[in-house]
């Protein structure tokens, strides 16, 4: 499975938050950016195996849910 650079894995979920969930470019980085002032992309940054594909879309989800609530 193919992990991504932390970076890459940032803007890969700031892209899925927009292109799925109909945010716009600035609403969806400012998720990902309060996500990471939450620390919630910490244990990412320790481990690569994290930064997949798969995870982005759960992390993509996960923060869009959050912010409807």
């Amino acid at each position: 499975m193919k992990t991504m650079s932390y970076e890459e894995y940032l803007n890969e979920v700031t892209t899925l938050i927009y292109e799925l969930y109909d945010l716009d470019e600035e609403a969806a980085i400012g998720l990902v950016v309060a996500a990471q002032d939450a620390e919630y992309f910490v244990p990412h940054d320790l481990a690569p195996e994290m930064r997949t594909l798969a995870n982005a879309r759960a992390d993509a989800l996960k923060l869009f849910q959050q912010s409807i609530r």
